[in-house]
């Protein structure tokens, strides 16, 4: 017996046209990312912690404000490591993200305050690490996911001087500064708490060219006088009262310049640069009381748009430290010195196997307690 509906059901199936094709799904990243910047826009805050540097310069510059508009960003400028402690051992969790030197991140990590930037990241060219240098995101973290590091800086070594008592040219290696007429009168950053400096003496350490013995030298036998005070650092040099600063804050220094203050920065000596993050590196805090503002904000930053952004006004700023890690933007923006060659090679001092500061202080402590100090 024929079966007429059997027929007819056949017959639709191979008719043209008979099916309407669904339409294509919105790819998954961009249904993520709508659905967080809704949630972000209902958190309607973000809170960023950091000290004066790069990352207040962006935020400052208000782009990420215009295109999220419904996201009302607050900049705290504190040292975010030691406020964001503090906070934790009153019960308090205020802050949403971290931004400073890599002894930030890295201290906030060590703390287990971090949460994985790379699981919140989104953007596909936030993601793809090859718009990056080496072809990848740089962490500090052993774990290679925790604190990011979007600037790499040429460190000629942190040292700046006073023109009007110094000539630069002077010096052309690290070792100029144990003529005995510099003994009493450089003043150096106390390296052993969290910030500048930090990095570069552990450029010294792992320098071939310079290595512990330096370290132990400088801060045994020049009678350094040591400060903890940014501020008060940079008073010293432009008032003459030290003429020579090791780990003087780059921004007070850009800020004194910028005044037309007598501060110059030395320049590359024979012994080559170390690379650092100076201030560029970003933390994503746990227990953050806006996870989906802070989510926007670091997909953003990260992205071609806020890196561009960075350098722009970091540059214009005058900051030191302004080429972000990101190779898919234009870096003639920059000063050539701050520029990464290619062919040079650099002692990157804040990669995971050379982060921590502890060999380091060791020997420090120990320099300074043979010179009595």
């Amino acid at each position: 017996m024929f079966d007429f509906l059997k027929w007819f059901s056949l017959a639709l199936v191979f008719t043209p046209g008979f099916f309407i094709r669904p339409a294509p799904a919105a790819e998954s990243w961009q249904v993520e990312w709508e659905k967080t910047v809704k949630a972000a826009k209902k958190e309607g805050q973000l809170m960023v912690y950091g000290g004066r540097g790069q990352g207040s310069i962006v935020v400052e510059a208000g782009v990420f404000q215009k295109r999220f508009p419904e996201i009302k960003i607050t900049f705290v400028g504190v040292p975010a490591l030691q406020r964001i402690l503090a906070e934790r051992r009153a019960g308090k969790y205020l802050a949403d993200i971290a931004m400073g030197g890599s002894n930030t991140t890295y201290g906030l990590y060590k703390a287990a305050a971090l949460d994985p930037i790379k699981d919140i990241m989104i953007l596909p060219e936030v993601i793809d690490e090859s718009k990056w240098w080496e072809g990848r995101h740089h962490y500090m973290d052993p774990e290679k996911k925790h604190g990011i590091r979007y600037i790499g800086y040429p460190e000629p070594g942190g040292l700046h001087y006073n023109t009007r008592l110094v000539n630069g040219k002077e010096f052309q290696s690290f070792w100029d500064f144990f003529n005995p007429r510099w003994k009493g009168k450089i003043e150096a950053r106390d390296i052993r708490t969290p910030g500048t400096g930090s990095a570069n003496t552990r450029g010294f350490y792992y320098n071939p060219k310079l290595g512990p013995q330096f370290i132990r030298r400088f801060f045994s036998e020049m009678d350094i006088t040591l400060f903890r005070d940014g501020r008060q650092g940079v008073d010293w040099l432009v008032t003459g009262k030290f003429p020579v600063c090791f780990f003087c804050s780059k921004a007070e220094v850009g800020l004194a310049k910028r005044q037309g203050l007598p501060v110059e920065q030395v320049g590359v000596l024979k012994e080559g640069m170390s690379l650092t993050a100076s201030a560029g590196t970003l933390g994503l805090v746990n227990r953050a009381p806006h996870p989906n503002a802070a989510k926007v904000f670091i997909n953003w930053f990260l992205s071609r748009e806020g890196q561009l952004t960075l350098q722009r006004e970091a540059t214009k700023a005058m900051v030191l430290g302004s080429n972000s890690l990101r190779i898919d933007i234009p870096k003639d923006m920059i000063p050539p010195e701050e520029r990464l060659e290619k062919g040079v090679e650099y002692i990157d001092t804040d990669a995971p196997e050379r982060i921590s500061d502890e060999p380091v202080v060791k020997l420090v402590n120990e320099a300074l307690a043979a010179a009595r100090k």
